[in-house]
């Protein structure tokens, strides 16, 4: 007999999320909320050649999946090896036209590991980087989004700042950016086949980032195994019926009790855009939020 998936009240999570960040956060120990980290002297040091994995959600992105995953294949690194995680659904059927074609490539250093989930996990993004942070043999993982671009030296680089470091939290001083692009940008087409594409560097400008947030998060594979993310949370680990605004990033860096520390990174990129995933295409919804991310820029 088919069953029919029961998600929690939308309500719940709603009233959750904001009581946990307004309240608990504010009153209670993070320690209450996770396992005991490993000492930082007790964390490996990676003297090196070492293992790195990107871990990237994709839901209605696959133009931008397209160039994170290109920027792999035009510069692939040779200071790490590193594994591409990207979690997706396969009802999103242009995604995996684009995963089914980068399968298929062989990099040096580069192995893929698509991860296809049901919707409802997928639409938690805490839901995937746990599961990456508990099952990763890496020494360092990077929390992503689809929309980032590792571009040329970039992994390199990342590979030289990360030696001999044993703080559970590190981020990209500075990232090149897009403005804030709409649908009928080209960099944004959707109508064409999976390839291999690269960008234009001229059309991004230089930003300074001071804090570890949302797509940013280069956190120790010791720290990660040892606590996953937010696990212990359960709002952040209850599947969805819809990609839901994300504030677990936040929840994680309370948990560990640091914003991350600044490290100089060659090549890290950002597609900026104003229609998000989460919201319905040409949705009431799409267009008040679409405005706004207007005005903000």
């Amino acid at each position: 007999m088919k069953t029919t998936k029961t998600y929690a009240p939308r309500w719940y999570n709603t009233y959750a999320i904001h009581f946990f960040r307004l309240i608990v956060t504010k009153l209670l120990p993070a320690s209450w909320f996770r396992t005991a980290l490993p000492e930082p002297s007790k964390r490996k040091a990676v003297d090196g050649f070492f293992k790195l994995e990107t871990v990237s959600h994709c839901w209605g992105y696959s133009n931008m999946l397209t160039y994170q995953l290109s920027s792999f294949v035009n510069y692939p690194p040779t200071k790490c090896e590193v594994t591409v995680t990207v979690f997706y659904a396969k009802e999103d059927s242009k995604s995996q036209a684009v995963i089914d074609f980068f399968s298929q490539k062989e990099v040096n250093n580069v192995t893929w590991n698509f991860q296809a989930l049901s919707k409802g996990k997928l639409f938690r993004r805490g839901i995937g980087r746990n599961m990456a942070a508990r099952t990763s043999n890496a020494d360092w993982l990077w929390f992503t989004d689809c929309d980032i671009i590792f571009h040329e030296n970039c992994l390199d680089s990342l590979a030289e700042q990360l030696q001999g470091k044993q703080e559970s939290l590190y981020y990209p001083r500075q990232e090149r950016t897009t403005e804030m692009l709409t649908q009928d940008d080209p960099m944004l087409r959707q109508d064409s086949e999976p390839q291999v594409v690269d960008i234009n560097s001229d059309g991004f400008s230089l930003h300074s980032r001071d804090k570890a947030k949302g797509a940013f998060q280069i956190v120790h594979g010791d720290v990660a195994r040892a606590i996953g993310y937010c696990e212990k949370l359960k709002m952040f680990q209850t599947e969805d019926d819809r990609w839901r605004k994300t504030y677990e990033d936040t929840a994680f860096k309370w948990l560990i009790s640091s914003e991350g520390i600044p490290l100089d990174i060659d090549g890290v990129f950002q597609i900026r855009h104003v229609q998000k995933g989460r919201y319905a295409k040409d949705s009431n919804v799409s267009k008040v939020r679409s405005k706004i991310r207007r005005l903000q820029e």
